[in-house]
């Protein structure tokens, strides 16, 4: 149990979104959300631990009556809290050409991201009788006007900030100076940022911020320089996240951005990991009882060894409202 004077808190947030090949082109037409209903396996683990998971869903997802039944169910029973997830390419109006530059909401043109994310919030809104205060940008792909069309919508939250982390080698965001600290989404002050809780753990930690883009330069990876930093306990940048990292890692980075001062934790998927060979995470049914395995193992570390308790970006906001914007444990 932690000694603390405040718990460390974790949410979660599921980009719920339709299925497409992620080694393929992007498609208008690749609309199915079959494994929307297959996301009870995950529900029945995040209700062990008392978890109110965030569904940040996208056009597909909120215009399919029979995924928008299912999580609806969810919501109006309390278990589950509806955002928005904006991919571009599937969003109405369809007035932009289909390439991975358009791809991140944030490149196109303010009028078009506003216009897309508008028709989106609304029918988020119709079909779940509840306007939603969460987003969560398609491929992380905010951009210089996102802030403010989000507060032009009513938004409270952004989710779409990777910590330590640059897209811009296929025209995303360079996120490589952002840190997981919780803090308005400039320029808009009222809205609430919560980065995905990505870090560093290893002995040279503190120095990841600098020292992690130079070992993870091309020719750097080509040696596997990471790699050998992160088995020597050097330094190791780590994501919270089932996909591509095990319990064992999330326990690891846990440890160290709470000794580092962070008490705000944020677990993310995507929703068509839930149904073997969607993604390149899961292949296999056996894949998938891994992945649920680490989910379950990381949240019994969480909450019965470090004290923890759930939070949802909804009670994180508040939270942020009632301390006067300032989140005590980042300043």
């Amino acid at each position: 149990m932690t000694t603390k004077a405040r718990a460390p808190q974790l949410y979660v947030i599921i980009d719920t979104e339709e299925e497409f090949d992620w080694d393929a082109p992007f498609d208008r037409r690749a609309r199915a959300v079959t494994s929307i209903p297959a996301q009870q396996r995950a529900q029945d683990i995040f209700a062990r631990y008392d978890l109110v998971p965030s569904y940040v869903i996208d056009h597909p997802v909120a215009d399919n009556p029979e995924a928008v039944a299912v999580l609806k169910a969810w919501q109006d029973e309390g278990q589950a809290v509806i955002g928005a997830h904006l991919h571009p390419w599937v969003s109405p109006p369809f007035d932009e050409e289909v390439s991975r530059q358009n791809s991140y909401p944030g490149n196109l043109p303010k009028s078009l991201e506003y216009e897309k994310l508008r028709q989106l919030t609304a029918l988020i809104e119709r079909v779940f009788a509840k306007r939603p205060r969460l987003y969560k940008a398609g491929r992380y792909g905010i951009g210089p006007n996102t802030a403010t069309i989000l507060q032009d919508l009513g938004y409270q939250i952004d989710a779409s900030i990777v910590p330590y982390t640059d897209f811009s080698f296929d025209h995303g965001p360079d996120f490589r100076h952002e840190t997981p600290h919780l803090r308005p989404f400039l320029p808009a002050r009222d809205i609430l940022e919560l980065p995905l809780s990505t870090g560093f753990a290893g002995l040279l930690r503190k120095r990841g911020a600098g020292l992690f883009p130079m070992i993870d330069r091309p020719l750097m990876r080509s040696v596997h320089l990471p790699g050998i930093f992160a088995r020597l306990g050097l330094l190791e940048r780590i994501r919270l996240s089932p996909e591509g990292q095990g319990a064992d890692d999330h326990i690891r980075l846990t440890k160290a951005m709470w000794d580092d001062g962070f008490d705000v934790f944020s677990y993310t998927y995507h929703s068509p990991s839930l149904v073997p060979g969607h993604t390149p995470y899961v292949r296999s049914p056996a894949d998938l009882d891994r992945f649920l395995d680490h989910m379950d193992r990381y949240f019994d570390f969480f909450f019965n060894e470090l004290g923890g308790r759930a939070a949802t970006p909804l009670t994180l906001y508040q939270q942020w409202q009632d301390r006067g914007k300032i989140w005590a444990a980042d300043l």
